[in-house]
């Protein structure tokens, strides 16, 4: 899985990207088809903007931002990154198959097997 980042109008220091790269591997507990990662920091002015972008296999991208001062990128970048878990874990819950009975499938190979 790769974790790229980028910033526009402006950089980030090697030991905050090694933070986001650390927190971002993180999304693999959730979801474990996630092919890529991109974050991108925007600064404007007195705000920063952070985007991300995970890439997913045999799904659509996951999306999800945060906007706040530009003294504050490690809150934004956390808030951003709480809304994605956030996202992921109701696209997972929402795959997952949660019934207790069987599926009409293989109760009729069961059936069929009686006979």
């Amino acid at each position: 899985m790769q974790v790229e980042i980028s910033c526009r109008h402006g950089s980030v220091k090697q030991d905050f990207q090694e933070y986001i790269t650390r927190k971002c591997e993180k999304l693999l507990t959730y979801f474990e088809r996630v092919t890529s990662i991109g974050v991108t920091i925007d600064y404007a002015d007195d705000r920063v903007r952070v985007e991300i972008l995970v890439d997913a296999e045999h799904k659509h991208d996951f999306v999800t931002h945060a906007d706040a001062l530009a003294t504050d990128v490690g809150a934004c970048f956390d808030g951003a990154l709480a809304k994605m878990e956030q996202q992921i874990r109701k696209y997972k819950e929402k795959v997952q198959d949660h019934r207790r009975d069987k599926p009409l499938s293989e109760l009729a190979n069961t059936e069929e097997n009686l006979n």
